[in-house]
């Protein structure tokens, strides 16, 4: 069993049911090289061919006998462990919930009320994913995501769930170094921070409250949000950022809005998204809980 090539196997068995390499190379989403490397290893591991091309005139990729055998075992096989398996996740506790957020998300607004929730619904047994992009949820076992951005997302029942806001944010005591600024034209000689975040760019700031002057192309970029909210508290520079996002450390006083209310509004910002069928009981439960602390900020 441990020198068994479970994955060529599986790769093999999709060739036999889609009907040659490049078919299996789609359903897999890779590679049509990286399938033909498989059905290679496999090959050299079993000691026997396994497919040949078909004849002059035929178009296709075939398995030998030997080859179609083996595919209808493994496929047999493979039907037996996904039988198990989704029977096992079935059997899950009923308060059991996954919920997915992108990482920035989950650090900064979903972790500090969780809290909150096992005090509200103490039975409720949460788990958190991390990822950027909305998955195949019912293949990932997951229950709902919270997504940044403008939605809907086909094939998924999408819920608004709050709106967001932009401001420029930055330590207190860089803001006390450069002379306390209240105006947005001092932009122009402070350091530049920038989220990947396509929705929170400084173009749209510059845009709305200027200076119109002000170099978009200076200063660092950082892949996540957190990364940003971190390296302005850090007093690296000025980041544009998120309210729902930076407002708990603003009230704590490690960062400061120097431009005072000067933001840019963001519409249905983030979106609950769950498969598009009626939610398990303690699905319904974690949805109505973070619409209600969406609402509180």
């Amino acid at each position: 069993m441990r020198d068994l090539p479970l994955n060529a196997l599986r790769v093999f068995a999709l060739a036999c049911t889609h009907g040659g390499v490049r078919a299996a190379a789609r359903e897999l989403g890779i590679a049509h090289s990286s399938v033909s490397r498989h059905l290679a290893e496999l090959e050299a591991w079993l000691g026997v061919p396994l497919a040949r091309e078909k004849g002059a005139g035929r178009r296709g990729w075939a398995p030998t006998p030997q080859g179609e055998a083996l595919g209808k075992a493994v496929l047999a096989g493979l039907g037996d462990i996904e039988a198990a398996a989704m029977a096992v996740r079935e059997a899950r506790s009923p308060f059991a919930v996954t919920i997915s957020s992108a990482p920035s998300f989950a650090a900064r607004w979903l972790l500090p009320r969780l809290p909150a929730l096992e005090r509200a619904h103490p039975r409720i047994e949460l788990a958190v994913l991390v990822n950027q992009h909305v998955e195949d949820l019912h293949a990932d076992g997951i229950d709902l995501a919270i997504r940044m951005g403008t939605g809907p997302w086909p094939g998924l029942r999408c819920e608004a769930l709050m709106d967001d806001a932009l401001y420029p944010v930055m330590s207190p005591g860089l803001w006390k170094e450069v002379g306390r600024p209240a105006r947005p034209q001092v932009l122009s000689s402070l350091r530049l921070l920038h989220d990947r975040d396509p929705h929170a760019g400084w173009e749209r700031w510059r845009q709305r409250f200027g200076p119109a002057s002000l170099n978009l192309q200076r200063g660092p970029r950082f892949a996540s949000s957190d990364l940003l909210l971190r390296a302005a508290a850090q007093g690296q520079g000025v980041a544009l950022v998120r309210h729902r996002l930076a407002a708990d450390d603003v009230a704590a006083g490690l960062l400061v809005r120097p431009f005072g209310e000067r933001e840019l509004h963001i519409g249905n910002a983030y979106w609950i998204v769950h498969p598009d069928r009626a939610p398990r009981h303690a699905v319904a439960t974690v949805i109505a809980w973070l619409k209600d602390r969406a609402g509180r900020g």
